[in-house]
């Protein structure tokens, strides 16, 4: 398998951020990823096709995602977009503009939330957007490099009292769990080095103490999801970068993950991905280049 592209960003040393605003009627950039923070606005997009992870969709008229994760590989292209007028803007700053000291204040505390939520890509809604459309605006032409700076801080500020819609699995993303339950935790824990194996509700309902019944209400009342749909999530997870990352062939991948069934596990695959996994695994071969 080829590489993903690792963008050298233009943001200097010197600078907080870099702002580039551009006017095009295609997409031409490769997949890549990069270690700078981008949050990413599209307008008259409708049809494009955009890739964060594993996460495959097609886009409206607008589009605003924030991404975090350093090795998260992301594009945008042309899909059905036929539109002469596609209005990007795009914000990079560096993960150190924002120490770990300021993200601990009570001020930062919902930006920090966000930060850790887009290490799978952050997809705002369209009210989002609507609230910050004037700042990007004005960003995007604004000289005055300080208050740019002020417009960056109020603009990650309003997205940050959105949920947003997370986009890459976390299994895809490998992306660090935050602080939960501690019962929660250790499932979780558990279910990353065992995914390939057969895992009985009634094991993990042991690590916590609990019989399986109120576990499983416990879980879906902490994660907001079944048990059951939570380890479909990883294992697909791990199907999908196993099927980016490597040249195993998909029965051996599926039986891997800790899928029994193969026709099963194309159907799951398809339901949430939206293609089969040869597919994706097509739809990735396509897009990444040798660097």
């Amino acid at each position: 398998m080829s590489n993903v592209l690792s963008e050298i960003s233009e943001l200097s040393e010197k600078d907080c951020f870099y702002i580039v605003e551009r006017h095009k009627n295609k997409f031409t950039y490769p997949l890549h990823n990069h270690r700078e923070y981008e949050l990413n606005f599209i307008c008259n997009g409708a049809g494009v096709l955009r890739i964060v992870g594993d996460s495959v969709d097609t886009i409206g008229d607008y589009e605003l995602v924030l991404v975090t994760g350093e090795r998260l590989e992301h594009v945008w292209e042309q899909g059905s977009c036929h539109s002469k007028d596609i209005r990007e803007i795009t914000i990079q700053f560096s993960p150190e503009l924002f120490d770990s000291n300021l993200l601990s204040k009570n001020q930062f505390a919902s930006i920090k939330r966000m930060f850790e939520r887009a290490g799978r890509g952050l997809a705002f809604p369209i009210e989002a957007i609507m609230k910050v459309y004037s700042l990007l605006d004005t960003i995007a032409v604004e000289e005055d490099s300080f208050k740019q700076f002020m417009l960056c801080v109020e603009i990650l500020h309003e997205l940050s009292l959105h949920e947003g819609k997370v986009l890459a699995s976390s299994s895809f993303a490998k992306a660090p769990r935050n602080s939960e339950s501690r019962r929660i935790e250790t499932v979780k824990e558990y279910v990353a080095s065992h995914y390939q194996e057969k895992i009985s509700l009634g094991t993990l309902a042991a690590m916590t103490n609990m019989s399986p019944s109120s576990f499983s209400r416990f879980f879906k009342m902490r994660t907001g999801r079944t048990i059951s749909d939570y380890l479909t999530d990883i294992r697909l997870g791990n199907a999908a970068r196993a099927l980016v990352d490597t040249t195993q062939g998909v029965s051996e991948i599926c039986y891997a993950c800790g899928f029994n069934n193969l026709s099963n596990f194309n159907r799951i695959f398809k339901a949430r991905r939206g293609m089969s996994p040869r597919d994706f695994r097509q739809l990735y071969r396509k897009k990444k280049v040798i660097v």
